[in-house]
């Protein structure tokens, strides 16, 4: 681990934190018998939101012609300008996709690549979207740059430095992400933009975890591009997500389905509407959900969905505290680099091989404690595997679910 004296463990006792929500834990279908502090993998839905969902799905079967010829289009642009309008965005940039990694795969395929440049990403790219960077620059003799930033981190500089260093008159595309997976860390992702922006480097922003984590004006941003989840921090149903391109740069791209969007010709739709809306039969119920996601985070606090991802900042702040007393490690990162998650270094190599193998501490956590916490490795700077256990803090989340997973990790020391 890095050493950071400037970020030791505190020995002052943390602020007292946010108390629990009433009712909140309860209008979650989470298994009550388990302290989730994962959300950050998956998302949780409200069961009201799961209920507009399944009101659309009956909807839908009853008179399927109707509902996908007629009820569809307008359902889909309302529920559209709504996410639009909260993320700061022109809704006709804005598409609908499955999820992240499909909205940085449809825009890397849409891209033309050659042989020599240079695709920029950093070591804390998620494993799924490094990925597929790397098959588009191989299929293209590209080549994929990674620049190492470190973690633990003392400021911002030490995530931009190593990023800017790294550019050259070949680097095409640098794909960031916003708030990364493994190490929880909220990048300055304006900035970034910016900077490489005036070096002639448009930016592919991995907001998997951005939208309901952290305020949003895409318009402002000013990245080429932006996809993020909508089934995580906002709450929507699985498999609901956004793709965002500039206007200057969105007819470049096109989805990875194409279908009667192609050669169909409308008065008041651009190329990249008809192109998105449909990319053939599906469920789009999810999608359409999002304005009920809205309505409830929106609902759980006076403020709005902003007020709630500050309260669930303090949260995860005051519950890292706890949790990396009972490690014995630092605080890897200031505060202010942090959403509503945290990830704490763990010693020694990870065993796993796989992203879909489980670390012998998480599968402790739940097989003996009844709680979820993942942990997650990624490349080190100098090249070798880490691993961290990260914690999430979302509505239904309390501060003895911190509490527990601290006495747990206690026991198993």
């Amino acid at each position: 681990m890095n050493p950071l004296p400037s970020l030791a463990m505190s020995s002052a006792p943390q602020p007292i934190p946010p108390i629990p929500l009433p009712g909140i834990a309860e209008a979650f279908a989470l298994d009550p018998s388990v302290v989730y502090l994962n959300h950050g993998s998956f998302g949780a839905c409200p069961r009201s939101v799961l209920e507009v969902q399944r009101e659309l799905q009956a909807r839908l079967e009853r008179e399927p012609y109707r509902f996908f010829m007629k009820d569809l289009e307008p359902l889909l642009e309302a529920s559209r300008h709504e996410l639009a309008a909260f993320v700061g965005a022109d809704p006709d940039g804005l598409a609908f996709v499955q999820n992240a990694s499909h909205g940085v795969n449809t825009v890397l395929r849409s891209l033309d690549f050659r042989a020599g440049d240079e695709l920029l990403t950093t070591n804390h790219e998620y494993n799924a979207c490094k990925n597929a960077l790397d098959y588009v620059a191989e299929r293209a003799g590209a080549s994929v740059v990674v620049a190492p930033v470190p973690f633990p981190v003392a400021n911002e500089d030490e995530l931009v430095a190593p990023i800017l260093e790294r550019v050259t008159s070949r680097t095409r595309l640098a794909l960031l992400d916003h708030v990364t997976s493994q190490t929880a860390l909220v990048f300055p992702i304006a900035r970034l933009v910016r900077e490489l922006r005036a070096r002639g480097v448009e930016t592919l922003v991995d907001g998997a975890h951005a939208v309901g984590m952290v305020p949003l004006d895409l318009r402002a941003l000013g990245a080429a591009y932006f996809t993020s989840n909508c089934h995580k921090w906002l709450c929507a149903p699985k498999g609901c997500a956004f793709l965002y391109a500039r206007e200057d740069v969105k007819e470049r791209i096109v989805p990875l389905s194409i279908s009667h969007g192609r050669n169909t010709v409308h008065p008041t739709r651009s190329r990249f509407r008809l192109l998105f809306d449909w990319t053939g039969t599906d469920d789009p119920s999810a999608y359409l959900s999002v304005p009920a996601a809205l309505r409830f985070l929106g609902g759980v606090l006076p403020g709005g969905v902003h007020a709630l991802a500050e309260r669930n900042h303090a949260l995860v702040v005051w519950g890292r505290e706890i949790v990396g007393r009972a490690l014995g490690v630092p605080v890897p990162t200031p505060e202010e680099m942090l959403g509503s998650m945290a990830s704490h270094p763990l010693s020694g190599a990870p065993a796993m091989t796989s992203p879909f193998e489980v670390d012998s501490l998480q599968a402790a956590l739940i097989d003996r404690f009844q709680i979820e916490a993942p942990v997650l490795t990624w490349p080190g700077e100098d090249g070798g595997r880490r691993r961290a256990l990260r914690i999430s803090a979302q509505a239904y989340n309390e501060p003895a679910h911190y509490e527990a997973l601290a006495d747990a990790i206690r026991e198993l020391s």
